[in-house]
């Protein structure tokens, strides 16, 4: 993973005792509210609805065990004893007092970590597969250009101040998305040309929110070494003709559908042949950012055969073959660790269980693991020989529910019981949902399914993005949800489709399961959710729902 050299070092040294200042004169009465929002945005502070929320930054999702153990540190120091995987793959603090903030991010900065634009209207955290450089498929590493995005964007003084936020996502690879990259600003995909050279297909104008969009492909081919250039050029193009009249209509989606992507690609051309020479980025530059991800010290092991413990531990079973995925490396494998737990937010970590993953990341892996899109944490070096023991201490502390990928993996953001913004409370409606397909056998009859929950129309829970989408909305001060079909964040990315009228709190499990006994009625063999939705449409599940 990349290391801080001494310049990142002391840069983030410097804007954390910037902040220290900045807050003591907020706090002391020398800054207004207004002035100091922009500042404390810069710096990853929300001001919630019951306390400041710190978003740590996570680039890509790569973390290692010391920064894990020190946010768990920082959860019982600072905080209510837990923390929070968001699906941009940061973590969040939702309780810490405004005036240990400081302390906070001086604590974080000790292991090379920081809240720097994880919030404001700036070019936020790139995100990739969490399971990318070891999973076999890839073109190519795309950490290494996730990292070279990063050090472009941060602190870039001409995209401080965008219209609105703005987001990266990278894929390599051609088979599945785990990023959901065709809802981002820019969407950047690895490919290779007829010649064998690897480059990028871009994507522009995609996003959720109270306008989701699909993006456009507006570049097919994009040499490696024109990368920055080109996004800057899109950038600019975005800062130069973005609304900032109207903070609903201000994200670049809105501008590649108002120019047409057509006519947006020509000015981010044009700009571009302006950028390209200036912004090359040198061949040394590419192989050392490439040499920051070279592979570990892989041993080479034969794949272990678990027949035996399979008969003897169904349980195992189940896991093995949903939990984990095949490592590029024979005998090693990838472990998906569900923080999808009753009784508990989806993706919270408590102090014990960070200190515990990071234990099994240094007894089992490199010392390495990965935050996720969906909100849960990978471990992606685990030697096959060690399974059957990680299982069996995962199983004993509650993380090894076998269910990735289906219904109650559920992606939720933490709606009315913390952001000021949501309509309607998120948690307890994945609660309710959870409880009431406890049943795995039901659970892996239904198949792979997304349900995603959002408690308002800023879809931080991408519920326009799943199979089956929760919307929470206000009614009169009542909280109801309104419910979407059809949606996948995959390379044949969709947007749901609105079901019909909303439902009171207590009617969504029964709707949810009145829309999963109609899908059991209609699917084929070989079928799951999405694809029997596709095939019948949405009248059939919204007769059954509204009967």
């Amino acid at each position: 993973m990349y290391l801080y050299t001494d310049f990142d070092q002391q840069l983030v040294n410097e804007r954390v005792a910037q902040f220290r200042d900045q807050t003591e004169r907020y706090l002391a009465g020398k800054l207004t509210e207004d002035e100091y929002r922009p500042l404390r945005l810069q710096n990853g502070l929300y001001i919630q609805r019951y306390a400041p929320m710190l978003r740590i930054a996570v680039p890509y999702g790569l973390m290692n065990s010391k920064q894990l153990r020190k946010i768990a540190e920082l959860a019982t120091a600072y905080d209510r004893g837990y923390a929070h995987v968001t699906t941009r793959q940061n973590i969040q603090f939702n309780w810490s007092a405004l005036e240990n903030i400081p302390d906070m991010l001086a604590e974080l900065a000790t292991v090379q970590m920081h809240a720097i634009q994880t919030s404001g209207n700036c070019i936020r955290n790139t995100t990739t597969d969490q399971y990318a450089g070891v999973v076999a498929g890839e073109i190519a590493d795309p950490r290494p250009t996730c990292e070279l995005i990063r050090q472009w964007s941060t602190f870039h003084p001409e995209f401080a101040f965008l219209p609105r936020k703005f987001k990266i996502a990278v894929s390599a690879l051609s088979e599945i998305d785990r990023a959901a990259v065709s809802f981002h600003d820019i969407g950047v995909y690895i490919v290779k040309n007829d010649a064998g050279e690897i480059g990028y297909k871009i994507k522009v104008g995609g996003g959720l929110g109270r306008t989701p969009v699909i993006g456009s492909f507006i570049r097919d081919f994009l040499p490696r070494e024109d990368l920055i250039a080109y996004l800057e050029a899109i950038l600019r193009v975005y800062n130069l003709h973005g609304r900032r009249d109207n903070k609903y209509k201000a994200r670049i989606k809105i501008l590649v559908k108002a120019l047409t992507p057509a006519v947006f690609a020509e000015k981010v051309e044009a700009e571009f042949a302006h950028t390209v020479q200036s912004l090359k980025i040198q061949p040394d530059i590419l192989q050392k950012l490439d040499e920051e991800f070279t592979p570990f010290a892989y041993q080479q092991r034969a794949d272990e055969d678990f027949t035996e413990l399979f008969a003897q531990y169904p349980k195992f079973k189940h896991w093995f073959n949903i939990n984990t995925n095949a490592h590029k490396v024979q005998g090693y494998r990838i472990v998906t660790i569900s923080l999808k737990r009753a009784g508990l937010a989806p993706g919270d970590m408590t102090t014990d269980e960070m200190n515990l993953i990071a234990d099994l990341a240094d007894q089992y892996t490199f010392g390495e693991l990965r935050t996720t899109h969906e909100q849960n944490i990978s471990l992606v070096d685990v030697p096959q020989q060690d399974l059957f023991t990680l299982w069996q201490t995962l199983d004993a502390h509650n993380l090894a529910r076998a269910h990735i990928g289906f219904i109650t993996d559920i992606i939720c953001c933490p709606g009315g019981d913390f952001c000021s913004l949501a309509n309607a409370k998120s948690i307890p409606i994945s609660e309710a949902i959870s409880r009431r397909f406890d049943d795995l056998d039901t659970v892996y009859n239904l198949g792979k399914l997304d349900l995603n929950i959002s408690g308002c129309m800023n879809a931080c829970g991408h519920h326009h993005a799943g199979n089956i989408g929760i919307l929470g909305v206000d009614k009169k001060g009542a909280e109801f949800y309104q419910i979407t079909l059809g949606g996948h964040a995959d390379h044949d990315a969709s947007i749901g489709a609105i079901l019909g009228p909303s439902f009171a709190a207590d009617r969504v499990p029964d709707v949810v399961e009145e829309i999963l006994n109609t899908y059991l009625d209609l699917r084929t063999e070989g079928e799951d959710f999405i694809d029997t939705y596709r095939r019948v449409g949405i009248q059939a599940f919204k007769e059954r729902a509204y009967a």
